[in-house]
């Protein structure tokens, strides 16, 4: 509960001047405990499979469904959002058959290093003053950020099941602090996609059965970090030169309009990871790949997953120069990549 003495309203834009101050692009404020619809949604979406071989969804679902089920004394959510956004659109790259295309987040410095020391420096300062807890989550916990952020009113979840900005686009990532002090909520937002199917049209794998859902197991973002095995041959084909994420969903969206590109200097493209050139990712060692990686989301998946990618884009290439690093790879010891490796081949001399 708040002070008798604080002013929620003041307390409300000091620390949206914090966060400001501390780079973030909005701040908002939800409660954390009225109820809500989304988390039988995300059961929905678990029961029916959509999740793959993310069975970290399945395991924490009960905590999932709620703010509160995670943390019961929750009472309050305030919802952070950094804009990440490119200077161009980024699609014309996947033209370049001979480079890698990694998605705009991971471009830079890793993201949950960016956003959370920030987070809780404005954390630390709500306790002090509030007298109250505070946690602070950046992607990692089971919290459904992107709900508390339309309930917040800082977008809401568009057909691509991604956070949507009118004022922002969706090059956004979020940031939550939950706290024990009861603050006042901001107005929520409403859906504005309208008629408009642009991101289910852009999707290369037809990983969308119906606007606002998401079959992750067609979603080349879930193939290319967090599936382990051996794709299926239409997605080895579908992903042309995708080998960390995909981005035609989010950069199709016409809200992109009023989008502004990264302020944030460590989220800003590496020139490495912006056009790396496959022969060159071929070559990638355990410590070539934590070196070029460093500091960066792609480093969590390890050499095998992400050279294993590289080897379905080599194969997508038609680049003759190709045949002998890839044919090197037929015989690694990891036999998901020499699987890839025999594949990528057989389409470069086919």
């Amino acid at each position: 509960m708040p002070a008798p003495d604080v002013n929620t309203d003041r307390l409300k834009d000091d620390l949206r001047r914090k966060a400001e101050a501390l780079g973030f692009d909005v701040c908002r404020f939800a409660s954390a405990i009225a109820p809500w619809t989304e988390g039988d949604r995300l059961a929905a979406f678990v029961e029916a499979g959509r999740h793959g071989d993310m069975g970290w969804m399945e395991t924490t679902l009960e905590r999932r469904r709620h703010p509160t089920a995670m943390w019961p004394e929750a009472r309050t959510a305030i919802v952070l959002g950094l804009n990440y956004g490119p200077e161009t659109d980024p699609r014309p790259e996947l033209e370049d058959l001979s480079a890698g295309y990694i998605s705009v987040y991971a471009r830079g410095d890793d993201y949950h290093e960016v956003i959370k020391g920030r987070l809780k420096t404005l954390a630390g300062q709500l306790a002090l003053r509030m007298e109250a807890e505070v946690k602070v989550f950046v992607d990692t916990a089971p919290l459904m950020e992107k709900p508390l952020a339309q309930r917040a009113g800082l977008g809401w979840q568009g057909k691509h099941t991604n956070l949507l900005s009118r004022e922002l686009g969706n090059w956004l990532f979020l940031g939550v602090i939950l706290t024990t002090a009861d603050i006042p909520p901001d107005a929520p937002e409403t859906e504005h996609c309208g008629s408009c199917t642009a991101c289910l049209d852009a999707c290369p794998t037809r990983a969308f059965p119906a606007p606002f859902q998401l079959d992750a197991r067609r979603c080349l973002s879930y193939l290319t970090i967090e599936f382990a095995g051996a794709w299926p041959e239409e997605f080895r084909v579908a992903t042309g030169t995708r080998i960390f994420g995909c981005d035609d969903c989010l950069a199709a969206c016409p809200w992109n309009k009023f989008a502004k590109a990264a302020q944030e200097g460590r989220l800003k493209a590496r020139a490495a990871l912006q056009s790396s050139r496959l022969a060159d990712l071929l070559a990638l060692d355990n410590a070539g790949f934590r070196a070029l990686f460093a500091r960066s989301p792609v480093k969590r998946i390890g050499r095998d997953r992400f050279v294993r990618n590289v080897l379905y884009a080599a194969g997508n290439s038609a680049d003759a120069s190709l045949v002998s690093p890839v044919q090197a790879l037929t015989v690694d010891p990891d036999p998901v990549v020499a699987d890839a490796a025999r594949w990528a081949l057989g389409r470069l001399t086919a």
